[in-house]
C-alpha cells in the first residue's frame, strides 16, 4: 500500500461522522459493531454461497457452543445482514440466508479468508512460538520503534 493509498484510505475512514450522527469515528468502528464477535465473520462467511439451516452452520463452524451460536445469529437478523425463515414444519425447519446488506459485508470478508489461506503455515508458526514463550506481563511489555 502506498503512503497515498493509505492517506486516502485514512480520510475516507475519519470522514463518516455526518452520515453516523457521529456515534462512530470511522467506517470500521462500524463494521465491528456489526461482526463483532468470534463466530460472526465464519458466520456471514459459511453463508456467502447460500442459506443454511442451523445444523449445517453448527456443522462447518467448529468449536462454537448452541448458545453462542443461536445469540450470535439473533445479533445479525437484528442487525439484518442475515434472515429467519422458519418454514412452520414438523419436524422444525429453519434457515439462514445473508441479505443484500449482508452479502456485501460478506464479500468483504473474503479477503481476509484469502490472506488467512496464504499466511497460514507462517501464523501456525508465529503462534506456537508466542504460545511456547514465557507469557511477560501487559506492563513489562515495550515496543521498539525505529527512529
Amino acid at each position: 500500500m502506498t503512503r497515498m493509498h493509505l492517506l486516502v484510505s485514512m480520510e475516507k475512514m475519519t470522514d463518516c461522522s455526518e452520515v453516523c450522527g457521529g456515534r462512530y469515528s470511522h467506517g470500521l468502528a462500524a463494521t465491528l459493531r456489526v461482526i463483532g464477535g468470534k463466530w460472526k465473520p465464519q458466520i456471514l462467511y459459511f453463508l456467502l454461497d447460500g442459506p443454511k439451516r442451523y445444523g449445517e452452520l453448527k456443522r462447518v463452524i467448529q468449536g462454537v457452543s448452541h448458545k453462542v451460536l443461536i445469540q450470535q445469529l439473533k445479533e445479525l437478523e437484528a442487525d439484518r445482514v442475515l434472515t429467519r425463515t422458519d418454514y412452520k414444519e414438523v419436524p422444525p425447519r429453519v434457515d439462514y440466508a445473508l441479505t443484500p446488506l449482508g452479502r456485501s459485508l460478506a464479500d468483504a470478508i473474503v479477503p481476509l479468508c484469502t490472506w488467512g489461506t496464504e499466511n497460514m503455515a507462517e501464523m501456525v508458526s508465529i503462534f506456537a512460538e508466542r504460545d511456547s514463550s514465557p507469557q511477560v506481563p501487559a506492563d513489562d511489555r515495550t515496543v521498539a520503534v525505529d527512529g
